[in-house]
C-alpha cells in the first residue's frame, strides 16, 4: 500500500499543469502596439468563442500559408471606443497555417483586438490590418491601456514628418554651446534643445510648445513621447537644414542630432 501510494504521489508531481504545458503569451514591441493603437477608433478585449474556416469566393484573396476563419467574440472589456459595443461581436480574420498546414486551436483564447466598426452591421467588427489580433497577457493589455490612454490626452505630443530649422550657437569657452532643433508635426510644435558644458556630459531636452523653456528631459523607453520622437525623426539632420551654417555649426549640429538618437535608441530594436 506503500509503495502504492508512493507511485501515485510521484506520477501526480511528474504530471505537467495545464498552465506549464500552456505557450507563453507573445510579448509585443512598444512601437509595434503604439502603431495598431493609433490606427484603430476601436480596441476590444474579449474571448474568442468560435472561429469557423471559410472556403470558397470569400477566402479567395488569402494569401498562401493562411486561411481565412470567421470569428466570434465575447466582449470582455472595450479598452477604446466611441461607444457602446455588443457583448459579442463577428469579424474575419486570415490565420496563418502551421508546419501541418492546420490552423491554429483560437476557441476560447483571450485576445485584443484594433479594429473599425462595419456601419452596416453593429455587431460586426473589422480589423485594422491582419496582426491586429494580439494575444492577450497582463502586460500586453497593460501597455495596451497606457498607450490608448495617452493618445486621448489633450496634449499629447503628435506625430514628427520632419525638421523645419535647425541652428548653433557656440558658447564662450571651447566645447561649449547650444543646439536647437524645431521639428514639424502634426500638431502643435516639439523642438530639441543639446547643451553642451566643459567637463560634463551633454545634455538634452525636449519641449512640447513654443516656450522652450517648459523643456522635459529625455523619454523613458517604451512611453509615448519617446514612441514619437524614436520612430518619427528622420535617421539624419537633411542637407538643406545646414546649407546656410557655418561648416562648425553644421557639425555641431549634425553631433548633437546624433547625440540625441543614440539616446532614444531604436524604434524597434
Amino acid at each position: 500500500m506503500v509503495r502504492f501510494l508512493t507511485a501515485a504521489a510521484l506520477a501526480v508531481a511528474a504530471a505537467p499543469s495545464a498552465a506549464a504545458t500552456r505557450p507563453a503569451a507573445p510579448s509585443y514591441r512598444y512601437a509595434d502596439v503604439a502603431d495598431l493603437a493609433i490606427r484603430a477608433p476601436m480596441v476590444i478585449d474579449g474571448t474568442i468563442r468560435d472561429a469557423v474556416r471559410i472556403k470558397g469566393a470569400e477566402a479567395a484573396n488569402v494569401a498562401a500559408g493562411y486561411v481565412r476563419l470567421y470569428v466570434t467574440l465575447d466582449v470582455v472589456a472595450l479598452i477604446r471606443g466611441p461607444g457602446a459595443v455588443p457583448p459579442r461581436v463577428g469579424y474575419l480574420y486570415d490565420a496563418k497555417l502551421d508546419s501541418q498546414g492546420d490552423p491554429p486551436k483560437l476557441k476560447k483564447q483571450r485576445v485584443l483586438l484594433f479594429a473599425r466598426s462595419v456601419v452596416t452591421a453593429s455587431d460586426q467588427i473589422q480589423l485594422v490590418s491582419n496582426g491586429a489580433q494580439l494575444t492577450w497577457s497582463p502586460a500586453t493589455e497593460a501597455t495596451v491601456r497606457r498607450i490608448a490612454a495617452d493618445i486621448a490626452t489633450a496634449g499629447a505630443p503628435p506625430a514628427i514628418t520632419g525638421i523645419t530649422n535647425a541652428f548653433h550657437a557656440a558658447g564662450t569657452l571651447p566645447g561649449e554651446g547650444e543646439t536647437q532643433i524645431f521639428l514639424k508635426t502634426s500638431g502643435h510644435p516639439i523642438s530639441l534643445s543639446i547643451v553642451r558644458k566643459q567637463d560634463r556630459s551633454p545634455v538634452w531636452t525636449v519641449s512640447l510648445s513654443e516656450v522652450v523653456e517648459d523643456a522635459l528631459p529625455p523619454p523613458p523607453r517604451d512611453t509615448f513621447l519617446w514612441y514619437r520622437l524614436a520612430c518619427g525623426l528622420p535617421g539624419d539632420i537633411p542637407a538643406d537644414m545646414l546649407a546656410g551654417l557655418d561648416p562648425a555649426d553644421a557639425a555641431a549640429v549634425r553631433d548633437d542630432y546624433a547625440f540625441v538618437k543614440k539616446g532614444l535608441g531604436a524604434c524597434r530594436g
